[in-house]
């Protein structure tokens, strides 16, 4: 079993860190936010998932400050859009970088539609979309208490928006939305087509 400190590995060995690849798959925070001049964007990050369910909390990571951030701490709300294999290429159109300001929606040819509690637009093809109010910003530490300029932003899930059409007997078809993930490296995605279940032991 290979065993190495992160900032002691074989270069020779693995090429690229494999920490992405190896924690993988991961949902894809593709958020929507507006700052407090009207502004807005929609931008996916690597780093983001469900972190409890009562209540609901989404948390996603920004590395440095960027627009995400800054708007999310000006307005205290946020949208999380589901990505699919459907809006894949318009994801990776909004992880463009873009001028502040300009609107990733228009970059990416998408739709906005209005959110029915906090004042982020959605996008309009995601099958699912929640809508967030921020409950906690803060920058990550490490070890030694230093800052790592990466910032968590959770929010409370106050509004959810589901697709009917992706439901049947009273359960979310999440193989038919087919959810694309984040995996390694720098341009690994994997798609979600289908589901096997286990029960819990007694």
């Amino acid at each position: 079993m290979l065993f190495y400190t992160p900032e002691t590995r074989d270069k020779s060995l693995l090429r690229h860190d494999p920490f992405k690849a190896i924690i993988a798959p991961r949902p894809i925070g593709w958020v929507t936010t507006m700052g407090k001049d009207g502004a807005i964007n929609l931008a996916p990050y690597s780093f983001f998932n469900a972190v409890a369910d009562r209540p609901p909390i989404l948390v996603f990571s920004s590395v440095g400050v960027k627009d995400s951030l800054t708007f999310a701490r000006e307005t205290g709300e946020f949208v999380w859009n589901m990505p699919t294999w459907d809006l894949r290429n318009e994801m990776n159109a909004t992880s463009a970088t873009l001028p502040r300001g300009e609107n990733e929606f228009l970059h990416a040819g998408l739709e906005m539609a209005p959110s029915n509690l906090v004042r982020p637009p959605r996008v309009a093809k995601a099958p699912v979309a929640m809508e967030c109010k921020v409950t906690s910003i803060q920058e990550l530490k490490d070890v030694e208490d230093k800052g790592t300029d990466y910032w968590i932003v959770l929010g409370q899930v106050v509004g959810v928006h589901i697709d009917p059409a992706y439901i049947a007997d009273g359960v979310f078809k999440l193989a038919e939305v087919k959810p694309i993930a984040r995996c390694g490296y720098l341009a690994d995605y994997a798609v979600v087509e289908d589901l096997f279940q286990m029960g819990r032991p007694g």
